[in-house]
């Protein structure tokens, strides 16, 4: 029987089907109106505090060609500013949005005479006035007027390549300046004159990089004046002059490479080769089109589309490609090595993007997540570690954690595994290993104290969670040891939650580090204080709720976060802004806050917050990113939260439902497929969420899986103006909570001294009432019931117990301070730089040499004042010793002058000496100075009278000098013997 006719029937129907469905998800696609660059504003971020730069480059390409209008300062770190109104040239690497300085590689500069200053001195030079009025910027293209030479430039690029067209008045006079001092420290250069339309060369230099290579291979359209300067190695800037009699426009092509000049000139013919500008530029272009349809929103609000696409632009600049077309790339260990099956990397800002702009990755550039991946594992083969912060083969020490981990868990947790699998886990195991960074005191006690690690309490916090994420990875590994281990140690943040104050602390000594100040800026924090740092144990919002008492008083907190005075006291620290009360949006430790009102039944109030953020601190204007644009956290944060949802845990596969802003958005997918966000009824007034349906069916859940997006879909938001019950029965609710392989905290002192008179009174606690413990001043633990006195130097070990579980033991030294001794402070100093208090200063208890573990006392811009009581005269030989800090990047000197006087009576002194100190010397040293005055027998001395003089204004060759600082005083031990 022939089932040919019914097959073929059979089969076209199903066929008209699938069709009839894959056009109905075409139908309900949002539709772009016209082409989505016109929507990018690259001045967005360019003022204010952004860091930002307007000029051409491409999707995570290696070149970033763009004018640079600020040499140095905070507020030039990508080099260009938009309130400023001159251009020093245009250079070929920039950073986008960080908080420190670095590239600005290869300047060029086109004027009318052969001169090599740049005109910073207020000489002159080859800087130029611009406007605003006249200076475009797009993807893939810049372009601006040269008012004082009247020369016309337009700029653009393909990956590690581009083109500059320069327009000038007449056909005479036609220069081309090329710098290679300008900015970083120059540490080795070279430029050879190949012909008389051929440059190539290199520039090594330092600044964050400490060694930074980069080469360059040049070609003019125009035959040069004089080029029998070729091979020949030439000053640090050279002068061109064109041949140029028809007065057409002047082209420069460029390649870079950090590799050699070979590689420079194989990426410039493979890439542009004899390309025109317009070609390029139409290339570059055509690229950013394809890069931002990966989401297409539908709006009226003009101006909420150009921050969404602008967003979705500066998410694409970093991280950086970093390889020639060839493969070949210089790695972490300085050496050249050749990629053969993917596209090597750098300029990872880890502690920023691995919250929001690497999920956002795993959704719009999986395959791009794989290449990422694989460079985390080539620089752990060629440096010996992950990626924390690099930067062009360097290892910057910048930032916390290692938050290479956390990307890996959450691409390999979605299903992105295109990389050695096993070598990643051990990757990532190594960098929760080591001894540096805290570590060490992480692994033994289950948190890093105060007084041996700076930033203690955000490292504690951060390592948490990094470990939570290898915890995840193991399980799904079936690695049950290491799936153990790193569970246990996800929980750590439990040892440093204070239950009285319910905030996140720093132990110092086991005890609290005090006075505390929610408010205060210290060195306990990373750019934060603890409002900003309380609230991040993404990993176990149950257990931190259970911690606090509750969903309630979760709610109560963050409240309280919102509504609370927008002032930070202790340190001045420039990344925290974008404040709504103590709520940062400036820095990234906030990103997540708004949306922990969705797990305590609260969803209304993450969807008042995050309407708030998205339309208060994101604006169309240069100064519309609230802080540091941070190589595409603050876009990618934008961007998740205006299509609706948010991910607040990177490694549970789960994103938070906020607000959604557009009418539609519509999420282009590399597998095919698209995910299409729909909010009906949206606008400024609906702002709450009235019913959600998910491909058809009523949806209750305030989160989203990550499956739900990769498989396509609808997701349709019915808006209102008013808060309703939608997502708020338990049922419904997000959690992350730990509940297997629970740990017990440590237990804390709660009251006495670690330094003391007579006797002090000693008082232990911990978070968990249920607890039990135990304590020993000798050999044998005894059960905790009451207070205890401690009158002698001992040394105290504690733990707890619950279950037949034991928390790790915790030891700490008293010390017994001569009661004789007494000290008068004539001066005041700073809180957050106490050491323990007035008696700091005698408490037996000696500095180290990082200023930030709290074992100095620290006056800012004041003399030293200090008067020591020694309770009796004495008559006998005596030696004096006081120690000073010197961290001359951190601000601190060492006194210019140093005097002790002595007395008998506290009214006739008499001086043993001074030292006179010449401060101002610049030293890139960390050291602990001593100061030792000698007295010879019968000299009657009970009071000491200790004077140190500050440097106040710092020198002129210091960063802080143009901010008008002032210098510190770290002061540690008077010591008399």
């Amino acid at each position: 029987m022939n089932y040919f006719p019914y097959r073929f029937i059979k089969y076209s129907f199903f066929f008209v089907l699938l069709l009839q469905a894959c056009k109905k998800q075409i139908d309900l696609n949002a539709k772009k109106d016209k082409n989505l660059i016109s929507y990018v504003n690259p001045f967005i971020g360019t003022g204010g505090h952004g860091h930002t730069y307007p000029g051409a480059t491409m999707p995570f390409g290696m070149m970033q060609l763009s004018p640079d209008t600020r040499l140095d300062g905070w507020d030039g770190c990508s080099g260009y500013h938009y309130s400023d109104d001159e251009i020093y040239g245009f250079s070929h690497t920039h950073l986008s949005g960080t908080g420190v300085s670095d590239y600005g590689d290869i300047l060029l500069m086109p004027t009318n005479k052969s001169i090599l200053n740049n005109g910073a001195d207020g000489k002159e030079g080859y800087k130029s006035k611009f406007s605003h009025e006249k200076e475009v910027a797009e993807p893939g293209f810049y372009k601006v007027h040269l008012e004082e030479t009247n020369i016309d430039v337009a700029l653009t690029v393909s990956k590690r390549s581009g083109i500059h067209k320069y327009s000038f008045p007449s056909a005479e006079n036609q220069f081309l300046i090329l710098d290679l001092e300008h900015r970083d420290e120059l540490l080795d250069f070279h430029i050879s004159i190949l012909n008389e339309k051929q440059v190539s060369g290199w520039r090594h230099s330092k600044a964050w990089a400490t060694n930074q290579k980069l080469f360059y291979y040049i070609e003019f359209s125009h035959p040069i004046k004089n080029p029998d300067r070729k091979y020949v190695v030439a000053p640090k800037k050279e002068s061109f002059e064109f041949i140029n009699p028809n007065n057409n426009p002047v082209f420069i092509k460029i390649g870079i490479s950090a590799v050699d000049v070979e590689g420079a000139k194989k990426n410039l013919k493979g890439e542009i080769g004899n390309q025109t500008f317009e070609q390029v530029k139409k290339t570059a272009q055509d690229f950013w089109e394809q890069q931002l349809e990966k989401i297409v929103i539908e709006d009226t609000n003009e101006d909420n589309k150009v921050n969404f696409y602008s967003s979705m632009y500066h998410v694409s600049i970093a991280p950086n490609l970093y390889q020639d077309v060839d493969g070949r790339y210089r790695g972490m260990d300085l050496e050249v090595h050749e990629a053969k099956d993917f596209d090597y990397y750098t300029v990872f800002s880890l502690w920023d993007t691995y919250r929001a702009a690497h999920p956002l990755y795993t959704i719009i550039e999986q395959e791009k997540t794989n290449d990422f991946i694989n460079t985390f594992l080539a620089k752990y083969d060629e440096g010996g570690i992950m990626p924390i912060w690099d930067l062009a083969g360097n290892y910057t020490g910048c930032m916390i954690g290692y938050h290479a981990v956390p990307v890996i868990a959450d691409a390999y947790l979605k299903g992105i595994q295109n990389y050695d699998v096993e070598k990643a886990f051990e990757a990532m195991k190594h960098s929760a290993t080591r001894d540096k960074l805290g570590l060490d005191s992480y692994k033994e006690l289950g948190f890093i104290p105060v007084e041996k690690e700076s930033e203690s309490v955000s490292k504690t916090l951060e390592y948490a969670y990094d470990d939570w994420t290898i915890a995840q990875m193991a399980k799904e590994l079936d690695k049950q040891e290491d799936y153990t281990n790193y569970t246990e140690r996800a929980q750590y943040y439990k040892n440093i939650f204070d239950p009285e104050s319910q905030f996140m602390r720093g132990r110092f000594r086991n005890t609290w580090f005090a006075p505390f100040d929610p408010y205060e800026v210290n060195f306990n924090y990373t750019e934060a204080n603890s409002w900003q740092y309380s609230f991040y144990v993404p990993q176990d919002i149950a257990g931190f709720t259970k911690l606090l008492g509750g969903k309630q008083q979760l709610e109560n907190q963050l409240d309280e976060l919102f509504a609370a005075n927008d002032k930070t006291s202790g340190s001045h620290q420039v990344d925290i802004t974008g404040l709504i009360g103590q709520y940062a949006h400036g820095n990234e430790p906030s990103h997540h806050m708004a949306y922990l009102y969705d797990f305590v039944n609260k969803p209304a109030k993450t969807q008042e917050k995050i309407r708030q953020i998205l339309t208060e601190l994101y604006t169309n204007t240069p100064d519309g990113i609230s802080g540091n644009e941070d190589c595409g956290q603050m876009s990618a944060w934008y961007i998740f939260s205006s299509l609706g949802f948010y991910p607040v845990t990177p490694g549970s596969n789960q994103y938070i439902i906020g607000s959604p802003l557009f009418q539609k958005a519509s999420i282009n997918l590399e597998n095919g497929k698209s995910f299409t966000i729909e909010a009906k009824n949206q606008s400024a007034e609906n702002k709450y969420i009235k019913s959600v349906k998910l491909n058809g069916d009523n949806y209750e859940y305030s989160y989203l899986n990550h499956t739900a997006i990769m498989n396509g879909g609808n997701l349709v938001f019915e808006m209102t103006n008013q808060p309703s019950t939608w997502g708020t029965k338990n049922e419904f609710i997000p959690s992350t909570k730990i509940d297997e392989h629970v740990i017990v905290a440590s237990p804390f002192i709660a009251k006495g001294d670690i330094a003391f008179k007579g006797s002090t009174e000693v008082s232990l606690g911990n978070v968990d009432k249920e607890a039990k413990i135990y304590y020993t001043l000798g050999d044998d633990f005894q059960e905790y019931k009451k207070p205890f006195t401690i009158s002698e130097k001992e040394t105290l070990k504690v733990y707890a117990e619950k279950k037949n579980v034991k928390s790790k033991t915790i030891i700490t030294d008293f010390y017994k301070i001569d009661p004789n001794l007494k000290i008068e402070l004539k001066s005041e100093y700073a809180n957050q730089y106490n050491a323990g208090g007035n008696n700091a200063l005698i408490d037996g208890i000696i500095g180290t040499e990082d200023f930030r573990t709290g074992t100095w006392q620290g006056y800012h811009n004041t003399d030293l004042v200090a008067i020591v009581d020694l309770g009796k005269e004495d008559n006998k030989a005596g030696e004096l010793e006081i120690n000073f800090l010197e961290d001359q990047r951190s601000w601190i000197f060492l006194p210019s002058e140093v005097e002790i006087l002595v007395s008998s009576d506290a009214k006739n002194y008499k001086s043993l000496g001074d030292y006179s100190v010449d401060n101002t010397k610049e030293n890139e040293n960390v050291k602990i100075q001593e100061y030792i005055f000698k007295y010879p027998p019968n000299t009657k001395v009970r009071y000491i009278n200790i004077i140190a003089k500050k440097l106040g204004k710092l020198p002129t060759w210091h960063l802080g000098y143009k901010h008008d600082g002032r210098s510190w005083l770290f002061v540690d031990e008077i010591q008399i013997k």
